[in-house]
């Protein structure tokens, strides 16, 4: 089952290359492409061949590390300078996840504090060390779906947007975590799983992953979650992140502000589902966010036979919105629950 597949991102048996499940393909196909040269790992990113921002960021380290691999024989000076080109690189695929430059900067911290060893030395500890936030990963998760499986009960009603599940990270993942978690151990959630335009990844991913576990998934488009909330069918909603600011406000993909103002509306309890690397307190606020904007033709024509808007109009395609903090009744960590006022509480996880 999906939640089993915590190889969808690993290390190619080579060392000098990452194996990665390409999810454009999903649920139709299942693929797993070879990643070696950088343009191919930079490309993988760009397109969310992989994505979901833990995910991300466990691609990330492999990468570095399988080119740290390749580039084992150079002279140290050349090899830390290609290294630190190569990871500025890999970084610029993508802006608003801040898991990929947290791995990315980890590994990079490891390089400099072994100026002095031999390429093949660093190397091998910057594997270890991309392993090392593989494995952290799959446990960050289980804990996360422990806390986040307090907050709702048999039987509930739970609504989600976009995909935070075992494909977005390692093995249960975050904002579905709770829900695979708890299917495991014999309770039945009714979960309403918006659509998520325009790259669908509520309808090919989380239906897919839900449908595979189990779990009884209706799904919906992302401008009925309205009629939903407004029927009594949803209890709770559960979303992922990829960047938490210092304030708590949550960057997550495009639609989840509108589901937060919603749940507000109905009185419903909105949850962001996310490990503690998501979490920049560097970032004061959400405006502080930088807000990746995608190819139009996204919304024009992609999926589609041909094209459902004129081929001379405008589009505005943004990947992210921000949800306000305002609208967020609490934000699950690997390390617990946090609540309002989150200026204190998300800063207290770091202490």
């Amino acid at each position: 089952m999906p939640q089993q597949l915590s190889d969808h991102v690993r290390l190619g048996d080579d060392l000098t290359s990452v194996v990665i499940l390409d999810q454009t393909l999903l649920p139709n196909e299942v693929k797993y492409l070879t990643l070696r040269e950088p343009e191919e790992m930079f490309e993988a990113i760009r397109l969310l061949r992989v994505r979901g921002a833990p995910a991300i960021g466990i691609c990330a380290g492999y990468c570095l590390a399988a080119l740290a691999q390749q580039r084992r024989d150079l002279p140290s000076g050349e090899f830390a300078a290609q290294l630190h080109r190569l990871s500025a690189y890999l970084n610029s695929s993508r802006p608003t996840a801040v898991n990929l430059s947290w791995a990315l900067n980890r590994l990079g911290r490891l390089a400099h504090s072994m100026a002095d060893a031999a390429p093949a030395a660093v190397a091998a500890a910057l594997r270890e060390e991309a392993a090392a936030i593989h494995k952290e990963d799959i446990a960050m998760c289980r804990a996360i779906s422990e806390h986040g499986l307090t907050l709702i009960k048999d039987g509930d009603g739970i609504l989600t947007h976009c995909n935070a599940g075992p494909l977005a990270t390692s093995r249960y993942g975050t904002a579905l975590g709770p829900l695979l978690l708890g299917t495991e151990r014999g309770m039945n959630f009714r979960v309403f799983a918006d659509e998520t335009r325009p790259l669908l990844q509520g309808a090919r991913l989380t239906a897919y992953e839900l449908d595979k576990a189990g779990v009884d998934v209706t799904l919906i488009c992302d401008n009925m979650a309205s009629m939903a909330m407004k029927n009594g069918w949803v209890n709770a909603c559960f979303v992922g992140c990829d960047r938490v600011a210092a304030n708590g406000d949550a960057a997550n993909k495009i639609g989840t502000s509108g589901v937060a103002i919603l749940a507000k509306h109905y009185g419903i309890p909105f949850y962001v589902l996310g490990p503690t690397s998501t979490i920049d307190l560097s970032c004061p606020t959400g405006d502080d966010i930088q807000i990746e904007l995608r190819d139009p033709e996204e919304i024009r024509s992609k999926f589609y036979v041909q094209p459902m808007a004129p081929a001379g109009v405008k589009c505005w395609n943004p990947a992210f919105d921000v949800t306000d903090h305002t609208l967020i009744s609490g934000i699950v960590t690997e390390k617990g629950v946090c609540r309002p006022p989150y200026a204190q509480s998300l800063a207290a996880l770091f202490r």
